[in-house]
């Protein structure tokens, strides 16, 4: 098969992978919508993000929570932009513009439907593993929701503080102003939400661990490194090996990510090297690097 066959046949299947991406992506952020019109506006659980704010800013100025979504999403696209610079920026662009258009319309189609609220801790449960599920298939096509995790990436990438913990913060002090307009039993679901969200996340993308360990065999050392390197901001080692049924000497690449971008950088690497072989472990405990 020659080159302009491969390179053909790459962008076919990148092509039918991009659309069901896509697809996804839509699905999830419309499950998201609906969450927050059925659930999260009448019980008016902050349970930080962007979604917090606007249940917030609806309540106090009774402004409507898409115009909120839109306006804080499309400050932190900008922020992106200038601080991450493009081709980060592209993964959150869409979803900037369709979540609080997907939030404004069903406004409207949730309107006539009844949901009992007199058990908040059924309903808390059910947000968590819902939401969870949805931003965990978002994550899973290696695009974002945008939001406040934005200002995270910024703090890591300039002062390397942890994205876990400048986002813990960011969402502790949106939950606790929330608690002062609707009550510190708010707190309690909220926490549940957000305990039962981050375990159905990892579980949708891959397994329970944070990160994953990846191990890549392939003929196109440089471009994967790069890619690794100055694409996506991770450290890459090199180990000497040499293959068992060949016999050849080769590069193994050794490189640790979040778990959230598995699906990315191991999509991107198929398509640098159609023949590229890895390995992923689960990496419970990372330490020291960058």
């Amino acid at each position: 098969m020659d080159k302009r066959t491969i390179d053909k046949k790459i962008i076919e299947n990148a092509d039918r992978s991009n659309i069901s991406r896509y697809l996804i992506m839509i699905i999830s952020l419309l499950i998201s919508a609906l969450l927050y019109n059925l659930l999260l506006q009448p019980t008016k659980i902050v349970m930080g993000g962007v979604n917090g704010l606007a249940v917030i800013n609806n309540y106090v100025n009774k402004i409507n929570p898409s115009f909120t979504i839109f306006v804080i999403s499309a400050i932190m696209l900008l922020l992106s932009y200038f601080f991450l610079g493009k081709n980060r920026t592209k993964g959150t662009l869409i979803a900037t513009f369709a979540y609080p258009a997907l939030v404004q319309l069903t406004s409207y189609l949730t309107k006539n439907i009844y949901i009992d609220m007199s058990d908040l801790l059924v309903i808390s449960i059910f947000i968590g593993v819902i939401s969870g599920m949805a931003n965990g298939m978002l994550y899973k096509t290696g695009f974002s929701n945008g939001g406040l995790p934005i200002i995270s990436q910024i703090l890591y990438e300039y002062y390397h503080i942890p994205m876990g913990k400048s986002n813990f913060i960011i969402n502790l002090i949106i939950i606790i102003f929330g608690s002062t307009i609707f009550g510190t039993t708010m707190i309690m679901y909220a926490v549940i939400i957000i305990f039962i969200n981050s375990m159905i996340v990892d579980k949708v993308i891959l397994g329970t661990a944070k990160n994953k360990a990846l191990y890549i065999l392939t003929s196109k050392e440089k471009v994967i490194k790069d890619f690794l390197i100055k694409d996506m901001k991770h450290t890459a080692t090199l180990f000497n090996v040499k293959g068992g049924f060949l016999d050849k000497k080769r590069e193994l690449i050794l490189t640790i990510i979040p778990t959230r971008e598995y699906f990315k950088v191991t999509e991107s690497i198929k398509l640098l090297d159609p023949q590229v072989f890895y390995l992923v472990n689960d990496a419970y405990e990372v330490k020291g690097g960058k």
